[in-house]
Order: C-alpha cells, then sequence, then structure tokens
C-alpha cells in the first residue's frame, strides 16, 4: 500500500480517537452547572482513556447520583474504593445513597468510614449524626455533632440536630440551650420554636414555653399538638382558655387533648 493510501485511514483513526478523548474541566464544569447528563457524556469520554481517574470517576458518580441512577453511582464508588480503600468521599456517597433509600444502617456505617477517613468533613460529620439519631444512637451523635460545631460554629443545622439529640437522650436543659443557639442563626423556624417549647414544658417553665407555642399558633393556628401543650401550660392560670383550646384540639384528634379533657370538668 502506498503512503498516500495509507494516509487518509492513519487520519480517520487519529479522529476517531480523538473524538473519545475527554476533557476534566469541561466535564466538571458541566456537572458544577448542574447539566448532569451532559457531564457524564465527557466523564465517559475521560475514562475511555484513564480508567483510574479518581477524580472524573467520583464526579461521574456524583452526577449519576444527582440523577438518581444510584446504581450506577454506587458501581463507581465501589470501583474507587477498589482502587482506592480510604477514599472517603467515595464512602460518603455509598452513605448518603443509602440514606435515600432509608437503609439507616448501612448509612450509618459507611458514613462512619467516611469520617474516619476524614474527620474533618462538616458534611460527612453532620449526616453522620443525623443517620446515628435515627437509629437511635443520640450520645454518639452528641459527640459528632460537638465536632460539626467546632468546625462551622455559626452553622445553624448542627444545633437543631443537637437539640433534638438531646431531647432523645432526655437532657431537656441541653435541648433547650441548643435550640436557643439555633433560634439566634434562624428564629423563624416553627419546629424548633415548638421543640424548645416541649423542652421548657417539660422543665417547668411554662411561661416561657407558652411564649414558643404562641409563635408556633401564630404561623400555624392548626398545630393541634402546640395547641394542646400550650393548654396545659394555662390550665391552672386560665383554665378556661385552657379548656377552649384543648376541647379545640381534641375535635381535632389530638390524642394528648383528648387524654387530658377531664380536668377540664374539674374547673367547671
Amino acid at each position: 500500500m502506498s503512503r498516500s493510501a495509507a494516509f487518509p485511514t492513519i487520519l480517520g483513526i487519529l479522529l476517531v480517537i480523538s473524538s473519545c478523548i475527554g476533557n476534566y474541566r469541561d466535564a466538571e464544569n458541566l456537572y458544577l452547572n448542574g447539566q448532569y447528563e451532559r457531564a457524564i457524556d465527557e466523564f465517559n469520554k475521560v475514562l475511555f482513556i484513564s480508567g483510574t481517574d479518581l477524580k472524573a470517576l467520583h464526579l461521574r458518580a456524583r452526577s449519576y447520583e444527582e440523577l438518581g441512577n444510584y446504581p450506577e453511582a454506587l458501581a463507581d464508588y465501589r470501583k474507587i474504593l477498589a482502587l482506592s480503600p480510604t477514599h472517603a468521599q467515595a464512602y460518603a456517597g455509598i452513605g448518603k445513597i443509602a440514606w435515600e433509600q432509608n437503609d439507616l444502617k448501612t448509612a450509618e456505617k459507611n458514613l462512619l468510614l467516611a469520617a474516619m477517613h476524614d474527620p474533618k468533613d462538616y458534611d460527612i460529620l453532620l449526616l453522620l449524626s443525623r443517620s446515628m439519631i435515627k437509629n437511635g444512637r443520640y450520645k454518639s451523635a452528641v459527640e459528632f455533632l460537638e465536632e460539626t460545631i467546632r468546625l462551622k460554629p455559626e452553622e445553624p443545622m448542627p444545633h437543631f440536630y443537637m437539640g433534638i439529640a438531646m431531647a432523645y437522650s432526655g437532657d431537656g436543659l441541653g435541648t433547650i440551650v441548643s435550640f436557643n443557639k439555633y433560634l439566634e442563626i434562624e428564629p423563624d423556624n416553627l419546629t424548633a420554636h415548638y421543640n424548645r417549647g416541649f423542652a421548657l414544658m417539660k422543665l417547668g417553665y411554662r411561661e416561657w414555653a407558652v411564649e414558643d407555642f404562641d409563635r408556633v399558633l401564630e404561623e400555624n393556628p392548626r398545630h393541634y399538638e402546640a395547641l394542646a401543650r400550650r393548654a396545659l401550660c394555662l390550665i391552672e392560670k386560665n383554665p378556661r382558655q385552657a379548656c377552649f383550646d384543648l376541647e379545640t384540639a381534641a375535635l381535632n384528634g389530638n390524642p394528648l387533648a383528648k387524654a387530658n379533657l377531664q380536668r377540664c370538668a374539674a374547673t367547671r
């Protein structure tokens, strides 16, 4: 074969190969801009040439995860761990997918491994703490939440989950302190107001609890659990209002109100 005849064939091969070569930066920009399907196509090209590129594998896995394609994402995360057994973000990715699938034990296991390999990653520690709360491991959750707060003391969510963990642990004062801090940062969160009110009520600080329940009911008059608890806080000082609130909550199916309606008979 002559050189002139071979040249087009070689050129064609080079063009095919060049079309298979991706650009990592282009793929990363597509990922950062939320163009996950296009990002996957570009990462496929990068990985066609370098199948062990951990950064490309990780962002392709994240792209699959964002699209809800969990089997493909898990396959990439597991390939990463086969290449790099201490890759914290791969463990975290598996843990996050398990969390989304409500497999909370698998989530905690993998997030714990992620935290072991990267103990200063705020997002890993926060999600690990949440999974521990869901699994009933409140004291362990508190320990990891303390670390997240040290890392980012002005972020609100660790204080919120600390309040939840403290409440489940039976630490009423700790619950109040945590929700106080959270509400300094996020003053409009009704769930936090309700939970702080509940903790204040349990500790006997009824007037302060009423303030939190009032705040909840101003925004959501049909929060019948808050209505019933406010009534119980008021039943000695303002029995007429308290009984009206209990009857209203009971009529709307609130179990706490129903269980305490007999207290109103004694006030009439």
